[in-house]
């Protein structure tokens, strides 16, 4: 495998997640051989994206406009704004359908090994627009991962002092799981958060 063009493809596919060497190979050779027609689909998607998509102004998700659907829709309670790392994060709050609030996106999470600060993700444009626009309460929906609890902890310090309501997402045991098979420390924060 010596050709440009086709070593290119591999490694503009490595940069997605999981994606190593083996995978990318697989997937420029299955669609240069099986499918040309769906990768010109996913080339003309990928540059209509980069093009086209941007951060809301007000959120920071991701959106074709000036504001997201969500930011510019006058029915969302604005009284309560929801704080997530990612558009992912958000997605899936969405697909719910029992939040009604509005959002704001850090784009990220604490990580100190990995040399990501607050100034790294959106602590700042999320403090400026509590200052601009104050919520009665905030709910931090970051992970319960190490860096989400991180993460969560200092936003919640920071409005905190700025007298804000600030909750966070309740952990525990999920719908339809048998307690023998679910881990050791979602157990003791159930049996802790219990109400």
């Amino acid at each position: 495998m010596s050709e440009a063009r086709l070593l290119s493809l591999v490694e503009a596919l490595r940069i997605l997640p999981g994606v190593g060497v083996k995978s990318a190979q697989r997937m420029a050779f299955h669609l240069l051989q099986h499918d040309r027609e769906g990768a010109m689909r996913l080339a003309t998607a990928l540059d209509g994206a980069v093009h086209d998509i941007r951060h809301c102004e007000r959120c920071h998700t991701f959106t074709e406009h000036t504001l997201c659907d969500v930011c510019a829709d006058p029915e969302r309670d604005a009284n309560v704004l929801c704080i997530v790392e990612t558009p992912a994060d958000q997605s899936a709050l969405e697909r719910t359908g029992s939040y009604k609030g509005l959002y704001f996106v850090l784009m990220g999470r604490l990580s100190p090994l990995d040399g990501v600060g607050v100034r790294d993700i959106g602590v700042g444009p999320l403090l400026e627009r509590i200052e601009r626009e104050p919520a009665a309460e905030v709910i931090l929906a970051t992970s319960f991962t190490a860096e989400g609890e991180a993460t969560a902890h200092v936003i919640g310090e920071a409005l905190k002092a700025r007298g804000i309501t600030v909750s966070r997402l309740a952990r525990g045991v999920p719908a339809g799981s048998e307690l023998e098979y679910v881990d050791l420390s979602t157990i003791a924060h159930a049996l802790a958060d219990r109400r």
